[in-house]
């Protein structure tokens, strides 16, 4: 924004995103949004979640993928007028940070939605630190007012706290915030799933006094503020997302902060390396609910897409073709997790008809997922078929491969490590804050678990509710596998969530698993006579008439070493009848891993074959004897 005090508004227009955890009802809030401002055509036929456009988004029942949407509002708060409301919905996780910083500079304010059960919680800390970063006004709504279980006027009261908690925390790095607005933030009590809000406290587990989010649009057009511009500045536009469309090719999206952008116009773009190169506005696309409509001309505050410009990526500006002003770049966190992907090496790779199998095939992949996925890097690792990819977090980079697998790639995938850092020549590592919340009765277990795996218990509250809230710093290699292990002690009912708090000095070795593997010891196909005689061993995942081979991991084995076995073995046949005849009722079910499980098992020598019909671990040396002696080298080392 330039410094001069010649600013004009734009009054028939508002940028909002709505943060909140996961799972506390942004995408069904949004939803409810664009059906009251019949967004829909009315024979139109609309499905629950209408912005989680993806497989996986739908599945897992997360947004991945920061989207936005525009809504036409007329109400009784718009005094006649017709409002446009750009709605970012912004990924909960902290896994998906660099989609929230996106999501960020593309708006004038946010709503923070927080769930009247649960409060606030790590992710929400995670958002909303970056949108008080960013001196952005908030907007509080308590959803989910009529759960059973909502304790309203505590969660307002944590809600608060952190605010405040917060601003203080960013008061070196943000000097001029405005303390006194946060205190006055505005609060709206609202159902999404009933598309209702009101500004009156209802009773806890009771719906809003109004029957629609009247409140919630009144509220947002009086707190977020129009966007502001410069009358006399050129053209500034700053490419926050990427799409692409089966007949324009790649889409910029695009906040315009200053001028008017036509369709046609010749403009300069001015790439992230600092070149600058004139191109040509071959197609200029507005939102109008979730399509996109042609148009001639855009003008400042508003969120466009453009056509014609190949290699354009997230942070680079548009701007005047005669007089260039750039834009500052979005800044991203750093990595955090890295795993190596490569081409699948296993005896059974290329088995899976019209599956992608070569190594340009994956790089092409890769790089085509650095194009709009600003938090994620790919480095080249000693093996020219093999790449080491850095992101957030575990649930990050698993979704990368998982969506991979899903387009029909075969991948021999590594366990997933830390990236580290040296400072003063000594080795730090990243550090996670972690909330857990539990049933009493497994408050040892938990704390038994995170101590093994490093964490600092720094906090604990018991509200008497028979749930204790346990918070710890622990390293954030220590949450690799964590989730299975902690839903198996917790028997699925504890609740964790965690985000970065910066690096710390390496806290030495962790031990993630405590039994061995069992391996199979020649290629061939399962059978159930050699499973019913080995199943005292230990647990299988895989099932009879499984292809296996040399190498490969059948299952877990009941103790700390690893054990070779022969999984194919076969009855042999005589003329003689046996007394006992082969009882297969007796076979316990092998244990199905998905993909993240798998992740979390494979230890340091093991990788996971991922291919788009099966999922399977495996050593990363196939060969017994050749193991032995990478072992007696590493033992002598």
């Amino acid at each position: 924004m330039s410094e001069t005090q010649n600013t004009a508004s734009r009054s028939d227009l508002r940028n909002v995103a709505i943060v909140a955890h996961v799972d506390h009802g942004k995408t069904t809030i949004v939803d409810a949004m664009l059906k009251q401002t019949n967004a829909f055509s009315t024979h139109g036929d609309v499905e629950d979640r209408v912005m989680d456009s993806g497989d996986l988004e739908k599945e897992k029942g997360i947004t991945i993928l920061a989207k936005n949407t525009t809504v036409f509002y007329s109400g009784p708060a718009a005094n006649g007028e017709t409002i446009t409301i750009n709605v970012i919905d912004t990924p909960g996780h902290a896994d998906f940070g660099g989609e929230v910083e996106r999501g960020l500079s593309m708006v004038d304010g946010v709503v923070l939605l927080v769930d009247a059960s649960e409060g606030p919680l790590p992710q929400t800390r995670f958002v909303l630190r970056k949108a008080l970063a960013a001196k952005l006004p908030v907007i509080l709504v308590v959803n989910k007012v009529d759960r059973p279980d909502a304790r309203i006027d505590e969660v307002v009261g944590e809600s608060m706290d952190l605010l405040l908690g917060l601003a203080g925390d960013l008061a070196d790095e943000v000097p001029d915030l405005d303390i006194d607005a946060l205190l006055n933030v505005p609060v709206v009590y609202a159902s999404g799933k009933a598309g209702a809000a009101s500004l009156n406290q209802p009773a806890d587990g009771a719906l809003p006094d109004n029957e629609d989010l009247e409140p919630l649009f009144q509220t947002i057009l009086e707190h977020v503020p129009a966007p502001t511009y410069n009358p006399d500045e050129v053209l500034q536009a700053h490419v926050t997302n990427l799409d692409s469309s089966p007949f324009l090719g790649r889409l910029a999206l695009l906040r315009i902060f200053n001028g008017t952008l036509k369709k046609g116009q010749t403009v300069a773009w001015v790439r992230q390396d600092g070149q600058t190169k004139n191109v040509r506005i071959s197609e200029l696309l507005a939102t109008k609910a979730l399509e996109r409509v042609p148009a001639e001309s855009a003008g400042p505050g508003e969120i466009v897409a453009v056509a014609g410009i190949e290699d354009i990526t997230i942070g680079e500006t548009l701007t005047d073709s005669e007089n260039p002003k750039p834009l500052p770049l979005i800044k991203v966190d750093d990595p955090a997790i890295s795993m190596t992907i490569g081409i699948n090496t296993s005896p059974l790779a290329g088995k899976v008809k019209g599956a992608k199998v070569t190594a340009r095939q994956v790089k092409d992949r890769l790089d085509k997922e650095l194009i709009g996925n600003v938090s994620l890097k790919v480095l080249p690792t000693q093996r020219p078929d093999a790449w080491e990819v850095q992101g957030r977090g575990e649930l990050a980079l698993a979704i990368l491969v998982e969506q991979m697998r899903r387009e029909g790639f075969e991948l021999t995938v590594g366990k997933p490590q830390v990236v580290t850092k040296v400072v003063d020549g000594k080795v730090h590592e990243p550090m996670e804050h972690m909330i857990i919340d539990v049933p009493e009765e497994f408050l040892g277990a938990v704390t038994q678990l995170m101590a093994a795996r490093k964490g600092r218990m720094e906090n604990m509250a018991n509200n008497g509710t028979g749930w204790v809230r346990m918070e710890f710093a622990v390293p954030a290699r220590g949450l690799i596998g964590f989730r299975t292990q902690f839903l198996t002690e917790t028997r699925g009912a504890g609740i964790s969530s965690s985000y970065a708090t910066g690096y710390e000095p390496w806290t030495g070795t962790i031990e993630y698993r405590t039994n061995g593997s069992m391996i199979a010891d020649r290629a061939g196909v399962v059978t159930p006579y050699a499973m019913i005689n080995l199943q005292e061993r230990g647990a299988f995942f895989v099932e009879p008439t499984t292809e296996v081979y040399e190498g490969m991991i059948v299952g877990e084995n009941s103790r700390a070493d690893d054990m070779e076995v022969n999984i194919t073995k076969e009855k042999k046949l005589t003329n003689m009848r046996s007394a006992s005849a082969d009882n297969f009722e007796n076979l316990t079910p092998p244990r199905k891993l998905t993909l993240e499980e798998s992740l979390e098992f494979a230890r340091e020598d093991e990788c996971v074959e991922v291919t788009p019909e099966a999922i399977r671990i495996r050593k990363v040396v196939l060969d017994a004897n050749e193991r032995v002696r990478e072992a007696r080298k590493r033992a002598r080392a």
